[in-house]
């Protein structure tokens, strides 16, 4: 199946100038909020996304995987309609809409906001426009609605509009049946954010983490709504424990992935996180941290996507 393929079009379109995402660190004059969200890594995103192809990739069943977007998107087609788990970038609402299509012609009925952030949820005005009813998490909708900094993508949101906010919501979880298919929605402890969900299709045995697993590739953890190195850690174990030998697994970012990739990114994660912690016990600087590279033996397979391992380092050192 060459759903083990990363689509190298879409991906090099989308994130072709990553490295401006993977400083960071970079600094604009506090002051000048117009240039600082015009540097901002964000914004490139978004133009790149206005462009990127959307690919369609079927899984098991009726479930197919969408790439291109963002966030990797879920979609469970039947006579029902369809139920998306994330929405991707606004901006690719034409190249979205075509693969749903490609699909099916039925109608999107429910769309599952996995967390807040923009490259899976700015996707949701017009999605509800098209009918769907939002389903997320309340700390993810409590974020969508207020304005938000991320420091670390040097980015400002400001809150959505009220017709792209989550109406069903739910503190711990929730299941839906729909198409013939059980699908249940868990939380996580803070991870990858505060708000994040799993979404797990029973019958077909799918599970959706999102960005609590990015296949091979370092993670990002957003600290500026509650992400924590020890809670992605704790999210990788419970991904791994809810994932079976045939289970496939969708990550936020990546091919698609299974419960052997799970445990690879858990045991990165861990070795990482005790060097890292190590060194600052130590007296070590960040500066020092970096240099010492602990994230070494793993550069090669995770430090080719967004994140690099120097940048990983920094943001696991923010975390202890």
């Amino acid at each position: 199946m060459n759903s083990q393929q990363p689509n190298n079009m879409s991906r090099r379109k989308f994130l072709g100038t990553a490295g401006l995402f993977t400083a960071g660190l970079y600094l604009a004059p506090k002051n000048l909020f117009a240039f600082q969200q015009a540097a901002s890594p964000v914004v490139t995103i978004i133009n790149a996304a206005k462009t990127a192809k959307v690919t369609v990739t079927p899984l098991r069943k009726n479930i197919s995987m969408l790439e291109g977007s963002g966030g990797n998107i879920a979609v469970l087609d039947g006579a029902q309609g369809k139920l998306m788990v994330d929405g991707g970038i606004g901006v690719s609402k034409s190249h979205v809409l075509e693969a749903l299509n490609s699909i099916s012609k039925t109608p999107v009925k429910f769309l599952i906001n996995s967390h807040w952030h923009f490259d899976h949820t700015f996707g949701n005005e017009w999605l509800h426009g098209q009918g769907a009813t939002i389903i997320a998490q309340d700390v993810t909708k409590k974020h969508l609605e207020n304005t938000v900094r991320v420091d670390d993508w040097n980015y400002t949101f400001p809150p959505l509009p009220k017709t792209a906010l989550p109406t069903v919501l739910y503190k711990k979880e929730h299941a839906i049946n729909f198409n013939g298919e059980t699908v249940h929605i868990n939380t996580y402890k803070p991870a990858h954010t505060d708000g994040d969900s799993s979404i797990h299709f029973a019958n077909a045995d799918i599970l959706h983490v999102a960005d609590t697993f990015w296949n091979g590739y370092f993670p990002f953890i957003d600290y500026s709504t509650g992400g924590s190195i020890d809670g992605m850690i704790e999210a990788s174990r419970q991904n791994i424990a809810r994932a079976g030998k045939t289970t496939i697994v969708i990550p936020g970012h990546g091919p698609i992935g299974n419960k052997a990739q799970l445990m690879e990114f858990h045991e990165m994660l861990v070795t990482v996180r005790d060097k890292v912690a190590k060194l600052k016990q130590s007296g070590k600087s960040l500066n020092e941290i970096i240099a010492a590279r602990p994230t070494e033996k793993y550069d090669a397979k995770f430090g080719g996507f967004v994140i690099s391992g120097k940048t990983f380092t920094n943001l696991v050192y923010k975390g202890l």
